[in-house]
């Protein structure tokens, strides 16, 4: 449970004087009560606020259901133009926070995908979600979304639960994630869950494959897939971008592109859709050195972070420095705690409510076997927490995988400046006996042990000579098989070595750029009274980096010479790259200055004179006096951060209307 101090939006503050409340007492059946009292109450709020952000969204384009003409399809949304306008400045942002200050390689690589590639990668086997089927209907819903939903229905609606079953479905949201099929569904019976529309009963979950499926060439004997990532075509070129990068270590390439999942049922609007655009970065490292050269730019920064030993105490978010996170072994190297750094300066640069941003380490039933350390950082919106980056040590997983399947060594070196003579471990797979003993999938067991590291290596050596057998966990079968002595032979030799290889292990900060858009949305809308005081007017407080519209401009009254002004300022506008709006309706200027902050855009420019006009701040709502020369290099100023509002304020007069 969180007691992260938040903004009180104007259609939550009950909830959170509530929740403060029922915090400290020790009446546990008054909890209960108290906590779904405070949970309805909060759901009827948060629905409020987040139906008139949707609303204004739509109604003024920023985003609408794709084909919706012919009634739209799930899970597709098209970005209107002021929508276009902010994913473009999150993108451009995006590359010069990332791509251009940290040096990284940029690349473009196909959303077709052939079903190898995918196949190593572990998605065709494993990249699933479990569904149940509407027995009568055929409808399909995702199992553990029907399970969640009736947890958080009770816990919010059912006033007269009992401790214990509030303690109960606790439980079972925390290890929701975790369930294998057959729990899912005993729980889906226990608890009685129909399907949501028709209230029929429902089948036994089954996993459902996330990617869709095509074919490459007309004889449709290639399989190919719609990525569900950009993350592989980024490992599958690592040998070319090494060589093209000097073949040195560290380095970083990223991607901007479309990916694609065939949701089993999308929800929750763009934050959980079948289309999507992903920004990801893969930053190659030396496994046994991940320090980070300019670890001192973020080490004290301070942030609101969730350690799994939290999470399972019931302790809140706390607040601490990414060095003292790294020193205190909370987070695992510099390199992960750089990044973690990085991705707090973008997003609440962007105009994320820092105080409504932590950052969540996976517990351990979440990590994939291979993973070192994971973090998601997680924004709170009207729906909850949501994932919207994920941070993640992925060791050398998947370099290996492709090294396996391609038989391309994907790896690097490092040259010794005298040779050294090392130990080496020859591993020589015994293919006769695996065949025999593992069928089919014996190439599978052979990649693995041939790519096993030293450590690994010499375990199963004691084990297979102690015991005469050895457990062994196959990644791509995602299983544990047993090793005999007759099926493996691991000795030592001695050799000189004029260079070291190995495989470099994997930091992979991943963002989902529509989820951090909708949230952005969000943490930027409020309402104040109109100038009349008869109304409300919905207003979007983007940072002018980020705002769709950075100008308007507007004439007084429609006058011919002011017009004309206009028109000059909107030329010395376009020369200086600033996106405007000119605004010639000849409605009252407060209806204007209304729409334009209902679309976000900071700085409006009224001509009520050919010399000088008046520059408006959409938040303060005070005014300038500007030479129309000057407009353009204060309103560049301003939007490029070169100048603030306050220091605009004392160099020119203000404006009173």
């Amino acid at each position: 449970m969180e007691v992260l101090k938040r903004r009180a939006f104007s259609l939550w503050p009950p909830f959170y004087r509530s929740r403060a409340a029922f915090f400290t007492t020790k009446d546990y059946s008054a909890v209960a009560s108290t906590q779904t009292l405070c949970s309805r109450t909060e759901s009827q709020n948060r629905e409020a606020f987040r139906q008139a952000v949707v609303n204004t969204l739509e109604r003024r384009l920023f985003y609408i259901p794709s084909f919706k003409i012919y009634g739209g399809v799930a899970g597709l949304y098209d970005y209107g133009p002021p929508g276009c306008a902010v994913k473009a400045n999150v993108l451009a942002f995006w590359r010069q926070h990332f791509v251009l200050e940290e040096n990284m390689l940029e690349v473009d690589c196909p959303c077709v995908t052939p079903g190898i590639v995918l196949e190593a990668s572990g998605h065709v086997d494993k990249f699933t979600d479990l569904m149940v089927k509407d027995e009568k209907t055929g409808t399909c819903h995702r199992a553990d979304h029907l399970l969640k939903d009736f947890c958080k229905d009770k816990l919010e609606k059912d006033p007269g639960l009992s401790a214990e079953k509030v303690a109960e479905l606790r439980h079972v949201l925390a290890v929701l994630d975790d369930f294998s099929a057959d729990e899912l569904g005993a729980k889906i019976k226990e608890y009685g869950i129909t399907a949501p529309d028709t209230k029929n009963t429902l089948s036994d979950p089954y996993p459902f494959n996330l990617m869709f499926q095509t074919s490459i060439g007309p004889s449709g004997s290639s399989p190919g897939y719609m990525r569900p990532e950009t993350a592989q075509g980024i490992f599958v070129n690592f040998k070319d971008l090494y060589y093209y990068n000097g073949n040195k270590l560290p380095f970083a390439a990223a991607q901007i592109g479309q990916a694609f999942r065939n949701e089993i049922s999308p929800r929750q609007g763009l934050l959980r859709v079948r289309e999507f655009t992903l920004a990801e970065i893969e930053h190659f490292v030396d496994p046994e050195d991940k320090s980070f050269a300019k670890f001192s730019d973020v080490s004290d920064l301070e942030l609101y972070m969730f350690p799994r030993e939290d999470q399972m105490a019931e302790q809140p978010a706390r607040r601490i420095s990414i060095g003292e996170a790294v020193s205190q072994g909370i987070v695992n190297n510099e390199t992960l705690g750089y990044f973690i750094g990085r991705v707090y300066m973008f997003l609440t640069q962007l105009g994320i409510d820092k105080d409504r941003l932590r950052f969540r380490q996976h517990l351990e039933n979440e990590m994939a076997h291979y993973s070192v350390d994971c973090w998601d950082a997680e924004i709170e919106s009207s729906y909850g927490w949501i994932e919207c980056v994920g941070i993640a040590d992925r060791s050398a997983y998947d370099l290996h995988a492709h090294t396996g399947k391609s038989r391309v060594p994907l790896v690097a070196f490092e040259k010794y400046q005298q040779p050294r003579e090392v130990e080496k471990l020859v591993i020589v797979p015994v293919k006769k006996e695996l065949g025999l003993a593992f069928k089919g999938n014996h190439k599978m067991v052979v990649e693995a042990l041939e790519a096993m590291g030293n450590k690994e290596a010499m375990e199963m050596k004691a084990s297979l000579e102690a015991k005469g057998e050895a457990e062994f966990h196959v990644c791509r079968l995602n299983e544990v098989v047993t090793i005999k002595s007759n099926m493996l032979s691991i000795s030592t030799e001695k050799k000189k070595e004029h260079q070291r290889v190995f495989t470099p292990s994997v930091i992979e900060p991943s963002f989902g750029i529509g989820r951090i858009i909708y949230c952005l949305y969000e943490h930027s809308f409020y309402t104040r009274p109109s100038k009349d005081g008869d109304e409300q007017v919905n207003v979007f407080r983007f940072p002018p980096l980020v705002a769709p519209i950075k100008c308007t401009v507007f004439p007084l009254v429609q006058n011919q010479q002011y017009e004309e002004v206009a028109k000059q300022i909107a030329k010395s506008l376009t020369a200086f790259g600033i996106s405007y709006k000119i605004d010639v309706t000849g409605t009252s200027i407060g209806k204007r200055y209304a729409r334009t902050d209902e679309l976000g855009v900071p700085f409006a420019v009224t001509v009520d004179s050919s010399s000088s006009v008046t520059v408006r701040e959409r938040d303060s709502k005070k005014q300038i006096r500007v030479n129309v020369d000057e407009v353009a290099p204060v309103v560049k100023q301003l939007t490029d951060g070169v100048r603030t509002w306050t220091d605009v304020l004392s160099r020119f007069p203000t404006h009173s209307s």
